[in-house]
């Protein structure tokens, strides 16, 4: 669906990314994280046509997108983290102009039928939400509002900037429900970026970490955790043999003695079946990653505190 090659681009002396590759499947919800200024927005702007790219290829459904841009930004949808609202205008209208600048047949049915996903025909103040000014609205409704512009050309993929930013837990929630059912329901490729962790742990099938303008890793977080280098090993007879033998596993860079009978290992590789194995003898009662997704997070873009 989404092929990402070598992607960089350069604003005067200052390169924002540099040679990022990535793949994103049919189907996939995919979390776009990385600290401020890692690339991640010039990276989505590339990816809907907003901006070109100084070298490298995006390819969306198999269009280049340089090559294809107008075919390729039919299948996108594109919510940048300051939704693009006319805010003297009612939702409705606003929706039904976006359907129409963005081609689509019967604009009024179609935003007719957006409000109703996204939630813009409830009553607020005592009227739907779709006949208010959009900005009259809470920072939510507006953020549905954006979500909804996003969605009213029935895109195959959806890119979304920071799209709860700002929002109240509640709102957060019922941001994610909605994307969540998008994603699901159509079988939608949504890209997301956020600062939210709890939030990708939540929604997203898999993650790609940005830092410094180019990709540290990517993976489901189960994968990302079984890379992250660290184990917590809890036995019922400690020893300073298994101490040893512990010490012995290839991939094994240190043992620290936590308690009585707990262990932290640093590895290099994924060497829980080792290790098990070597701590089966002394009465194994736990072996799991130490390492939560922020950790990971904190460790592979240079954040740590």
């Amino acid at each position: 669906m989404i092929e990402v090659q070598k992607l960089s681009k350069q604003y005067g002396s200052v390169r924002a990314i540099e040679d990022i590759c990535f793949t994103v499947k049919a189907g996939e919800v995919v979390g776009f994280l990385g600290p401020n200024g890692a690339g991640k927005t010039t990276t989505m702007r590339i990816l809907c046509g907003c901006i070109g790219a100084s070298s490298g290829q995006v390819k969306v459904n198999g269009l280049d997108v340089a090559e294809h841009p107008i075919e390729v930004k039919k299948t996108i949808g594109y919510l940048p983290e300051a939704p693009p609202l006319y805010e003297v205008m009612t939702v409705r209208d606003y929706i039904v102009f976006a359907a129409t600048i963005k081609g689509v047949e019967a604009p009024e049915a179609a935003a007719d039928k957006v409000l109703v996903q996204v939630g813009l025909n409830e009553e607020v103040g005592g009227r739907p939400a779709s006949e208010r000014i959009i900005g009259h609205l809470s920072k939510g409704y507006k953020q549905r509002v954006g979500l909804a512009q996003a969605l009213v050309h029935e895109p195959q993929v959806l890119v979304l900037d920071e799209p709860t930013s700002g929002l109240d837990p509640a709102q957060r929630k019922e941001i994610q429900a909605l994307l969540v059912e998008f994603a699901r329901s159509s079988n939608r490729t949504v890209i997301i970026s956020t600062h939210v962790l709890a939030e990708i742990e939540q929604i997203c099938d898999r993650v790609i970490m940005i830092s410094k303008g180019s990709v540290a890793a990517e993976g489901s977080i189960a994968e990302l955790q079984n890379a992250s280098g660290t184990l917590n090993l809890e036995v019922e007879s400690p020893s300073d043999s298994l101490h040893q033998a512990l010490l012995q596993i290839d991939g094994v860079t240190k043992v620290q003695i936590e308690s009585d009978r707990s262990y932290t290992i640093f590895c290099k590789t994924d060497i829980r079946a080792q290790v098990a194995k070597v701590a089966s003898k002394n009465g194994l009662l736990g072996l799991q990653q130490k390492e939560g997704l922020e950790d990971i997070y904190l460790r592979l873009t240079d954040k740590q505190p």
